[in-house]
């Protein structure tokens, strides 16, 4: 039986809008498309939507909190680093990640054929395994902001363990 002491689940989820002139980033992965997230930071939903669901997980708060928007600090910052600097933070709290499972929702670019490159970004960040992580790409079949191709939504859910981890 789990001892809600000793493992913890965390979800996280991000949406931004997309616009001409922007990179299209997951994972830190650049992905050729006509139109990138726009954000304050680079825009990465994956990312952030990671860092929401370890620091969730963790107790530690959001991604907001430690990185907030109106910083001018986190202009154009770099989301894999506002990732690995997280996951330190959840790593200092005694926390060791067992897995994580993501859904990036977007109508182009197709994800697919990027997913190795973005579970082996996302492994190397969080100091995993890449069979610990997992990445799906879906549509929204047309509907809505997502289906018009106006968007690209992130969800992120993790499991953590509490001091010793999974080898």
């Amino acid at each position: 039986m789990m001892d809600g002491s000793r493992f913890r689940v965390g979800l996280g989820q991000d949406i931004h809008r997309l616009t001409e002139g922007r990179r299209f980033l997951l994972a830190g992965v650049e992905i050729p498309a006509a139109r990138g997230e726009s954000g304050h930071s680079d825009g990465d939903v994956l990312a952030h939507a990671v860092t929401d669901a370890l620091l969730g997980a963790a107790g530690l708060g959001d991604i907001g909190e430690f990185f907030p928007p109106s910083d001018p600090h986190y202009k154009d910052a770099d989301s894999m680093g506002l990732l690995r600097a997280a996951f330190a933070k959840v790593k200092a709290a005694g926390w060791s990640l067992v897995n994580l499972d993501c859904v990036v929702v977007c109508e182009m670019p197709k994800v697919l054929s990027y997913r190795a490159a973005l579970r082996d970004s996302l492994a190397a960040a969080l100091e995993v395994p890449p069979e610990r992580v997992f990445v799906k790409g879906k549509t929204n079949e047309g509907l809505g902001h997502l289906g018009r191709g106006e968007a690209v939504e992130a969800f992120a859910v993790c499991l953590l363990e509490k001091s010793g981890g999974v080898s």
